[in-house]
């Protein structure tokens, strides 16, 4: 009740202020939303065409309104998986539960101190499902399973740490499980969605085998270069406590910089980790149907940011631990892009290994005009 009486005071601004207009269409404000809370997916979603935009920006969102409560420092754990368990039978057609209702326990914990737009998205979820029902009776099919996974994994890990301050990951198999729930299940919605079109059985296969590897290449680079923020913003460390216990680090001190030296060790390992996933997430790019509004450039583009970060954290480790971002340069970002779109998938392999070499600031000679 206290938490309540704590929150409840932004609730009446709230509902004010941040209600989308009803004149606004609900895909048109699901792009918008997404340029709000992720500017680098929103790079992927606008490098794709309809049908296939909207419903990854659409996914996307659903997907990233359970994240914002799981992350969120400000309320109880409790309340963590009571909405998170409301969210998953909101979601379920079969269930008598609404996203009304959901939206309604919601929008009691808005807060002010958390990322802004993203508790606007949090208040806005009918908005975004009333986008999500426009979809075909097969498309919502494809996408439900796997953001209801995620949700499940989230309220399991909420759960597991519910007497510790944040998510504490012990063992290389907890983070492996880990990236399961939270970029393995976006693989699959991805290749839900893909495998709409005719696909014969074997390429299908060959999808759904990579499509693990290349949610977990992205999600173990993000866990590589945001130590710091990790800790800092969410009270979280996702490097696991057997490997910084064998270098002599308490997990609540990762940042601290008497444990640098190990924690770098530590982090060498989550690196070699994602290295692992580099084949075979190129292998779900190189055999993905490029129809329904599918583009190379749309995933072509955060693999090779993938390899450039990989880079960065190779070259200057002490930068994930510290306050300054780990960042693949704005000059690199537009170079990649224009080299993913003067090309096609033959030229992925010569691309990765001229980005994980060096910076790629300038089109190579083939690609230039």
């Amino acid at each position: 009740m206290d938490e309540f009486k704590r929150l409840s005071k932004h609730h009446s601004k709230y509902m004010t202020r941040h209600q989308p207009s009803p004149s606004k269409p609900p895909l048109a404000y699901c792009h918008d939303a997404v340029q709000d809370v992720s500017r680098t997916f929103a790079l992927t979603i606008d490098a794709l065409d309809p049908p296939l935009a909207d419903q990854i920006c659409v996914g996307y969102l659903l997907c990233r309104i359970p994240d914002t409560i799981e992350d969120s420092t400000h309320i109880s754990t409790e309340t963590q998986q009571r909405l998170l368990r409301t969210y998953y039978a909101s979601l379920d057609p079969e269930s008598p539960t609404s996203i009304e209702v959901f939206t309604r326990q919601a929008r009691q914990y808005i807060s002010t101190q958390s990322p802004v737009a993203d508790w606007e998205l949090v208040g806005n979820t009918p908005t975004v499902m009333a986008a999500f029902e426009q979809f075909s009776q097969d498309t919502q099919e494809a996408m439900r399973p796997p953001i209801r996974e995620m949700i499940t994994g989230m309220i399991r890990f909420t759960g597991r740490y519910a007497d510790e301050p944040g998510i504490r990951i012990q063992t290389l198999i907890e983070l492996r499980s880990y990236c399961h729930y939270v970029a393995g299940t976006v693989g699959t919605l991805i290749t839900n969605l893909l495998a709409k079109q005719p696909l014969t059985t074997s390429r299908e296969e060959a999808l759904r085998r990579n499509a693990e590897h290349f949610g977990r290449l992205l999600q173990l680079v993000n866990i590589a270069k945001d130590v710091h923020e990790d800790y800092v913003t969410e009270n979280n460390v996702y490097l696991p406590s057997e490997w910084l216990a064998a270098e002599g680090i308490p997990q609540d001190q990762i940042i601290h910089t008497d444990y640098q030296e190990g924690a770098i060790s530590v982090l060498s390992r989550v690196l070699e980790q994602a290295n692992q996933h580099l084949d075979a997430a190129q292998s779900y790019i190189e055999k993905m149907p490029l129809g329904n509004g599918n583009t190379v450039v749309a995933w072509a583009v955060p693999y090779l940011l993938a390899v450039g970060t990989l880079r960065e954290l190779r070259t200057n480790p002490g930068t994930a631990f510290a306050p300054e971002s780990v960042k693949v340069s704005r000059t690199e970002v537009r170079t990649i892009l224009n080299a993913v779109s003067a090309t096609d998938r033959q030229y992925l392999t010569s691309l990765r290994e001229q980005v994980a070499d060096n910076p790629l600031e300038e089109l190579p000679p083939r690609l230039a005009p």
